[in-house]
């Protein structure tokens, strides 16, 4: 049985977007948000730079690294790596429908081939004692609806997976961009709750389209979980209501406070060369609808990417927005 409000909120896997600068920036917002790395193959883990693909802060846990691949030996291998390298979670992409991973034979095109992905996640549950989970999409092209979905999940779960993490929109393989994948094909979320009906013993949780906190509240009266990729990037304060509105507890720090805490962070990244653009695009949004957001924004976007750009360009971009306040 899986550990049930493991996943009750989640943020997604967004690539090129939730490094691990930005993933300590959603940890200040949210202590219970259990957090994704971007989609990492298994060709960069085995042959790249390794400490690149897979390095974190403590801060961030629980935090799931997020494979693509499809051999069940090289993900096995990776799958060892990144627990030796302490991440709480391997989750295994099915549901990317870019060319580039098509051609790679990973991604949305491997919900097409049930048995070989219950082959990638069978040998990475055995080479770990980390849970292993999967991301998909409830299709792909001309595969029946509800039936073609049930029967993807069954062989997983066959094979001992119990944590489904369901992006609620079919990928079109052929035709569409990346980009219009997330947005084009409809929404169907009666599916995923169907699921989650029919399997009880699983844990369900949702993906796609979803804004805001009233929205998780509806869903999760359906399903175990919900995951926020876009809306939690293009408005991170979203994140400091997650521990009370959904877990109970206390709200989270405001963005002053969350800009307060992360200038150490910034002090010690820059120290180990990092530029601090690389750690303050994650940064844009956070006053986001309150008074001086834009200067904030403008003064970091204009200043930051300079050569020897330090925390003193956040500090005053901060006094910007406080003195607007």
């Amino acid at each position: 049985m899986p550990e049930y409000n493991s996943h009750r909120f989640c943020t997604a896997p967004l690539l090129d977007w939730s490094d691990r600068h930005c993933r300590y920036l959603w940890r200040l917002l949210s202590k219970h948000a259990r957090l994704y790395t971007e989609m990492v193959t298994t060709g960069a883990i085995l042959h790249g730079d390794r400490e690149r693909h897979l390095q974190f802060d403590a801060v961030e846990q629980p935090l799931a690294l997020q494979l693509g691949g499809s051999d069940p030996q090289a993900l096995a291998e990776c799958a060892r790596i990144a627990e030796g390298w302490g991440y709480s979670e391997i989750n295994l992409n099915c549901g990317c429908p870019s060319n580039r991973v098509q051609s790679g034979r990973f991604g949305a095109c491997l919900m097409a081939d049930p048995d070989t992905v219950a082959a990638g996640l069978a040998a990475m549950r055995a080479a770990v004692t980390i849970p292993v989970t999967v991301k998909h999409r409830i299709g792909i092209d001309d595969m029946e609806d509800y039936a073609g979905l049930a029967h993807f999940v069954e062989a997983q779960a066959a094979v001992g997976i119990n944590t489904f993490i369901v992006h609620a929109r079919k990928a079109w393989l052929q035709g569409l961009s990346p980009k219009e994948n997330r947005e084009i094909p409809p929404l169907n979320y009666d599916l995923v709750y169907q699921l989650k009906k029919d399997y009880p013993d699983l844990q369900v949780v949702i993906n796609g389209g979803i804004h805001s906190l009233e929205a998780c509240q509806h869903h999760l009266q359906h399903v175990d979980g919900v995951m926020l990729g876009r809306a939690a990037y293009q408005n991170p304060s979203l994140l400091a209501q997650v521990d009370n509105q959904l877990f109970g507890e206390k709200e989270g720090p405001d963005a002053t406070q969350v800009v307060e805490q992360i200038l150490p962070y910034i002090e010690r990244e820059l120290g180990r060369g990092q530029r601090l653009n690389y750690i303050t695009r994650h940064m844009l949004g956070l006053f986001q609808g309150l008074p001086g957001a834009k200067r904030f924004r403008r003064h970091i976007s204009e200043n930051a990417h300079r050569k020897g750009a330090g925390p003193e360009i956040v500090s005053e971009a901060l006094a910007l927005v406080t003195h607007a306040i």
